[in-house]
Formats: C-alpha cells, sequence, structure tokens
C-alpha cells in the first residue's frame, strides 16, 4: 500500500513538472513570435504567430494573434492572405475597429470594391471621427470611375527585366535613357542574407542598358562600392548623372532597421565609396532621397517624432551644389498625411512625384503629382488608373521631353514587385464637317471653310462634292470655323480641345443662310399693339449682331409683318416702328446705321408655307399663303391662331454685299 501511495506522488510530481516545462516551451514560443512581429520581421513571424495561435488559449489572446498575422501578411504585401486574416479576426470579436478599416483596406487592394465600401461604412459608423471611414468610401467609388475611364496611358510590364523576386524604384541613369537603375531582391546580389520582413534577399542596385534596337541588356550590379551586404536602394541621380544618392537599410538580428540616406560620386564609369547624409540624426529611418534638378533641394521619407502621419516626406536645401545641408523641415499637410508619404521623385521641369496610401486613391499605394501654384501652395492629383491600381503603385520616373518613362507595381497577381513601363501617346484631333442651306438643308460644295485657332494660326480649305471638309486640330487650343459661299452668309461653328486628354475625332455641321430671300429672325416679341421688344427677343437679335459682324460687306433692310388683324394703315405704322426698334438695337451694339434700313410692311406679305412650317404644324398645307381668304377657311380657331402668328414676323433681307466702311 505505502509502495502504491509512493508511486502515485512520483507520478503526479512527475506529470506537473511536465505540464510546467511544456507550458513553459509554449509560452516561450509565443514570446518569441511576438519578438518577431514587434521587430519588424514580418515574413518569420507568419509561422511563427501561426504556431503561437495553436498554443494559447485564451480567446482574447486567440483575436489578437490572428489580427497580428493579418498585419504581417498586409506588411508583406499579400492583401488576400491579409484579408481572409482581418475576416478571421473580426468574427473572433477582435475589440478594435481599426481591424475593419484594415479589412476593407485588403478588400479594396483586391478589387473587391463594392464589398470594401461596405466595410468602410461600417467604420465609419463606429469612429466617425477618423475621415478614414470616408475617404475609403469616396475613394472606391472613384477607383471604379477611373477603371470605367482610363485616362489615355499606356502601361506595359517590363517581363524581360522583372523576375519572381521584387524589382522597383527605376531611375534613369544616362543623358539619353538608355541606362536605367533599379532595386532587385534578386539572386547574384551582394547582399546574400534573407530579410526577415520580406522572406527575399537583401536588396542591390542593378543596372540594364538599352540598345539602338530598344532591347534591354540582362540586368547585371552596377559598378563599384555602392553595394554592400546590407539593403541599398532606391537611386535618384544629379543632372549630370555623376552623383548618385540611395538608400542603405542596416539590418540587426530582432532589432528594427536603421536607414541612411547615402550618396557616391562617379569616376569614369564606376561608382566611389559612398558617404553617408546626417539628416536626421539617429531617426530609424532616413530613406527614399530625391534630388531636385537644380541639386539644391534633396527630399526624402522619415518617421521622426513630430510627423504628420506614419512616414512623412521632408526636405533639405542647400545655397550652392557643394554647399552645407540645411536642417529638414517637413512638407505639410498638403502632401503628408496620416498615411505614409512613400518614393518622392522630382521630374525635370520641377513638379513633385510621390506615393501614399493617405491621399484618395485606388488601392494600396497610389502615385500622385503635386504642382506649385501661384499662391505658393500645393495641388496634388491622382494619376488615376492606369498609372495605379487597386495594388501598390510607386517609385516613378519621367523622361524630361516626353510623358513616358517606368515605374513599380504589384499589381500583376503576385506578392512581389515588378517594374512597367508607361508612355502617354501623343493626342490627336480631327474635325470632318458639311456645309449645308440652313433651310433646305442642302449640301454646298466648293464653299471655303476657314480654320482659326486661339493660337492664331488661320488653314483654309474647300468643301468637297459632297460638303465635306476635314482639319487636324491641336491639343489645348480654341478653334472658329467660317464658311462662305457665293449667295449666303458667312456661318461658323466653334470647337474646343482644352481640358481633353483623350483623342477624338469630332464632327460638325456649319449651315448657311441664303441671301436670296428674306431671312426670317426666330422669337422676336413685342407687347400687344406695342413696339418695344420685350427681354426674350434679344438672344435672337445678338445673333443678328453676329452674323452682322460675321459679314461685315453687306447691308440689310429689317422687315417687320403683322397679321390681318387690324386696319391697314394702322399695321403699316405699327409695324414700321417695330422695325425701327430693331434697328436702334442694332445701333446701340455697334452696327454701323448706314448698313441697316427699317421697313414696316403691315399685313401686305402673308408668310408662304414651308416644309420647316409643316414639319412644324402639319395641318397646314406646304406651299400655300397665308392670306387672310386662307386663314378663315382653316376648321378651328386654334389652327386660325397659329396662322395670323405666323405672319407676325421679323425678317431681314441682304440688300448690298460690296459695304465698304
Amino acid at each position: 500500500m505505502k509502495t502504491v501511495i509512493s508511486y502515485f506522488v512520483l507520478f503526479s510530481i512527475l506529470t506537473i513538472s511536465t505540464t510546467f516545462s511544456a507550458q513553459a516551451q509554449r509560452r516561450g514560443k509565443v514570446d518569441r513570435a511576438l519578438q518577431a512581429y514587434e521587430a519588424g520581421e514580418y515574413y518569420e513571424a507568419i509561422d511563427l504567430l501561426k504556431e503561437a495561435y495553436d498554443m494559447v488559449s485564451d480567446k482574447d489572446e486567440k483575436s489578437k494573434i490572428i489580427f497580428k498575422i493579418a498585419e504581417s501578411y498586409r506588411r508583406t504585401n499579400n492583401p488576400k492572405s491579409a484579408e481572409m486574416n482581418y475576416k478571421k479576426a473580426i468574427l473572433r470579436d477582435y475589440q478594435n475597429p481599426i481591424a475593419i478599416l484594415y479589412y476593407a483596406d485588403m478588400m479594396k487592394m483586391n478589387e473587391k470594391y463594392e464589398e470594401a465600401i461596405e466595410q468602410y461604412q461600417r467604420y465609419a459608423e463606429l469612429v466617425p471621427e477618423d475621415p478614414r471611414g470616408e475617404d475609403g468610401i469616396l475613394s472606391s467609388e472613384l477607383a471604379l470611375q477611373w477603371m470605367e475611364n482610363p485616362n489615355g496611358y499606356e502601361v506595359e510590364e517590363m517581363k524581360f527585366i522583372n523576375t519572381r523576386e521584387s524589382d522597383y524604384s527605376p531611375a534613369f541613369a544616362r543623358e539619353d535613357y538608355m541606362e536605367l537603375y533599379f532595386t532587385t531582391s534578386r539572386e547574384g546580389s551582394n547582399g546574400t542574407e534573407i530579410h526577415g520582413a520580406t522572406g527575399e534577399n537583401f536588396t542591390d542596385i542593378f543596372v540594364t542598358k538599352q540598345d539602338r534596337k530598344g532591347k534591354w541588356s540582362e540586368p547585371v550590379p552596377i559598378d563599384g562600392e555602392v553595394s554592400s551586404e546590407y539593403e541599398d536602394g532606391t537611386p535618384s541621380f544629379s543632372a549630370d548623372f555623376r552623383t548618385m544618392y540611395f538608400t542603405r537599410c542596416f539590418i540587426s538580428e530582432k532589432e528594427a532597421s536603421g536607414c541612411q540616406v547615402m550618396y557616391a560620386r562617379k569616376s569614369g564609369d564606376t561608382w566611389g565609396k559612398p558617404d553617408a547624409l546626417p539628416l536626421i540624426g539617429d531617426s530609424l529611418v532616413a530613406a527614399h532621397p530625391a534630388i531636385s534638378p537644380d541639386e539644391l533641394t534633396l527630399y526624402f521619407i522619415t518617421d521622426v517624432p513630430g510627423g504628420i502621419g506614419g512616414k512623412d516626406i521632408y526636405k533639405v536645401q542647400r545655397e550652392t551644389k557643394e554647399g552645407e545641408w540645411g536642417e529638414p523641415e517637413n512638407m505639410g499637410e498638403q502632401i503628408n498625411t496620416v498615411g505614409d508619404e512613400l518614393f518622392p521623385y522630382v521630374h525635370p521641369d520641377g513638379t513633385l512625384y510621390f506615393s501614399s496610401t493617405g491621399h484618395i486613391g485606388m488601392g494600396g499605394l497610389d502615385i500622385f503629382k503635386a504642382t506649385r501654384q501661384e499662391n505658393n501652395d500645393w495641388k496634388v492629383e491622382n494619376m488615376r488608373y492606369p498609372i495605379n491600381s487597386h495594388a501598390d503603385d510607386f517609385g516613378i520616373t519621367f523622361k524630361s521631353e516626353v510623358e513616358a518613362g517606368f515605374f513599380t507595381s504589384s499589381r500583376g497577381g503576385r506578392s512581389n514587385d515588378d517594374i512597367y513601363s508607361f508612355v502617354l501617346p501623343p493626342l490627336k484631333f480631327n474635325i470632318t464637317g458639311q456645309v449645308r442651306d440652313e433651310e433646305t438643308n442642302e449640301i454646298i460644295p466648293d464653299a471655303t471653310v476657314k480654320s482659326i485657332s486661339s493660337d492664331g494660326i488661320t488653314l483654309e480649305t474647300t468643301t468637297q462634292d459632297d460638303g465635306s471638309f476635314k482639319f487636324m486640330l491641336k491639343p489645348a487650343t480654341d478653334y472658329v470655323f467660317i464658311a462662305s459661299a457665293e449667295n449666303y452668309l458667312n456661318g461658323k461653328e466653334r470647337e474646343t480641345t482644352k481640358g481633353l486628354d483623350k483623342s477624338r475625332d469630332f464632327t460638325t455641321t456649319i449651315y448657311l443662310a441664303s441671301i436670296e430671300k428674306p431671312i426670317e429672325l426666330p422669337n422676336i416679341f413685342y407687347d400687344f399693339a406695342k413696339w418695344d421688344l420685350r427681354p426674350e427677343s434679344m438672344v435672337s437679335l445678338d445673333k443678328l449682331v453676329e452674323t452682322l459682324n460675321d459679314n461685315p460687306n453687306i447691308t440689310i433692310e429689317l422687315m417687320s409683318h403683322t397679321d390681318s388683324r387690324g386696319s391697314a394703315q394702322a399695321n403699316i405704322e405699327l409695324s414700321q416702328k417695330r422695325a425701327q426698334s430693331v434697328v436702334d438695337y442694332l445701333i446701340e451694339k455697334g452696327i454701323k446705321a448706314d448698313r441697316l434700313t427699317a421697313k414696316g410692311y403691315g399685313e401686305s406679305q402673308p408668310k408662304e408655307i414651308d416644309a420647316s412650317i409643316v414639319e412644324q404644324y402639319p395641318a397646314l398645307e406646304e406651299g400655300v399663303v397665308l392670306t387672310e381668304e386662307y386663314i378663315q377657311e382653316l376648321p378651328d380657331e386654334e389652327l386660325q391662331e397659329i396662322a395670323h402668328q405666323i405672319n407676325r414676323r421679323t425678317e431681314f433681307q441682304v440688300l448690298t454685299t460690296d459695304y465698304n466702311q
């Protein structure tokens, strides 16, 4: 009995000891997973956190671990896995609403814009003071619009440069744009260690060169002393391409990375030993340098305390190219946001480009264009689709004279980054038209058509047998097209290519009015038995002023007609006064008096029904003159009143075509 009891006690002690040991081991693995996550070793942390999840039983701790798994996937650019794990964390009652926001962000990066809007709305209701909810809704709606209406850029993946590893931040390294530097983690780089945050090799700067046939060579590491055992990348060049600024990040095991902006000078074809620029002291990050064309301003990103968001764009300036750099200056809230602003680039014309997660965008990082306004404010514009996409888009570089270059994107469906080319083809605009008779709609061949553009250039052509003409148009230009033909008044139409960012073919028709018979002025109204012009008549008369100015060689007779009601003499007097009121108005508008004659015809010239009147009033018969007798025979009073109204009209007749002021 004592033996049995002793054995039981010994077994219990061993069991308790073994349990404590197993618990300690599990706790140690959980702690190691959390340490890897906190150190930014997200790639390694994913598997460690998954293992740790199975080792804990507390509900809250499990939900926190799932959230960290989702965060690790997000930070290693795996939005599909991140979306799935954010959903799991939310379903397991992870308490921080930020999981909902990031869940929506990942949906957006996976092109699930409609679903993302629902989650952004949910987040906005939970955290109404955070603008990221409403911004997310707006960005998703705009993304759908931009994809339906691309902005004209042509984008193509550079498959002969890209690898299965990350390739990003291209930069032209020669004035003729036939040499391209970029950052890569491919095999053959000098940094052979595996980055705990990405699972890839440490990056180096490689170069590829283009031959005269446009073919790019196999990329190789750059020559010289720039490449190191650490992370090197994001090159930026001085205007003469003899000085290169780049980022170097130093990696220590289980510690966050520290990065510095470095610079190196070129001797012959080889880069010398680089030196560090002491921009921000001991901050964890100083990276992504971008030098201005005059080399007096250097932009870079940092997370130094006191910034606006996560990582902000700063600048330092100097008086001369060899001078000392001044104190770092935050670019301010027009550029920086509560998100991250990264990868600045200065175009040869001085325009600033950068990528951001905080400005309204389509997915992860979007590329933005920032231009200085006259009041010194920044105007920030999204580059839109197809430069931007649902994925991360960043690291852009341009040729100076044309809208073309390269940028980086993860849109290819892989978790790594790739280099893409882009070009905005020259805008092409054409206009084709016809010249036709205003009344009969018949074509007018051999008419002269002039194109007068706002840049002062006038071109002239003649219409073909089918009355057609054609002109090529320039971008951002206003045009007036004036047509003229014998026995016709000049006619014109306007068009503009201003504000258009896509090529387009315009069509138009220029109608000419024949001068061989009177031309009616529509919508000239008077009060009963009065001759004062009513305000609604001014639109038609202003068009007549324009016609007279377009035809400065003509003189005209203003002809006023009444219906047959009332005495003939009273109608003559009334119509004469009405015709004179039109002449007086034209003189007030600057038309010379000796070009104008007022004539009242009273009821003496009733209107002849033409096809246009029949089209509007089918009960009337084409070719019939609206005499008093004919009107009285019409079947109802309403139609009779219409006939009287047609007779009450104001016309003009061209008298001469050789007027010379």
